[in-house]
């Protein structure tokens, strides 16, 4: 099994790096976990405070759970991964069973962030974009599906994505293996991401 990490800043693409990478490799030999589904359960807290929380820090997030599912998938065992409402900001009650397959790419903005978690990865890969273009990608997509106003994400992005992002994601680059500039538009170095997987993946069968 090959561990993908996959992380870099809200809007910088790493959606479309997963689909690309699922794209090019044979049907359901891929899982996907994404670090959003992996955030604190904080349903003992009020709503009003929820909504308040910091959730691009990596204190947000339930890093020992995520591991453990790692290493039961690395181990063979499929898990049973958690899922997150982000308009009431907590844990739902259902959970996505997930198989061990050859490829498990963990995603989000803070996967590099924590040593345990870069120690069970075998690539990573650090998607960078242009501020900019990350803002308008981030207001189109919270406007759309999470029901906020552009001048909220806007005062979002001022007081929290972009220190956040300046204070841990941005330094999370340099422990990347590769990294992918202009985000998911490069379709020659999601090429080269996508090849090498597929060479490691031969030479483990063999």
């Amino acid at each position: 099994m090959l561990v993908i990490g996959i992380a870099g800043g809200t809007g910088s693409g790493k959606t479309t790096v997963v689909r690309r990478i699922i794209e090019s490799l044979p049907k359901d030999e891929v899982a996907v976990i994404p670090q959003d589904c992996y955030y604190n359960d904080n349903a003992h807290i009020p709503l009003e405070e929820r909504l308040k929380m910091n959730y691009d820090e990596p204190a947000s997030i339930e890093w020992s759970l995520l591991a453990k599912h790692i290493e039961m998938l690395k181990s063979g065992k499929a898990i049973e991964m958690p899922t997150y409402d982000f308009l009431t900001c907590s844990r739902q009650k259902e959970t996505i069973r997930i198989e061990p397959r050859d490829v498990v790419v963990v995603e989000g903005i803070l996967v590099l962030t924590n040593k345990r978690m870069r120690e069970l990865m075998d690539v990573k890969v650090f998607v960078d974009a242009d501020a900019d273009d990350r803002l308008i990608r981030v207001i189109k997509r919270d406007c759309i599906e999470r029901g906020r106003t552009p001048e909220m994400v806007i005062e979002r992005y001022q007081q929290t994505l972009k220190p956040m992002h300046e204070l841990y994601i941005e330094p999370s680059k340099r422990c990347a293996d590769l990294i992918i500039p202009q985000g998911g538009n490069n379709s020659v170095a999601i090429k080269l991401l996508t090849d090498y997987i597929r060479s490691l993946l031969k030479s483990n069968k063999h």
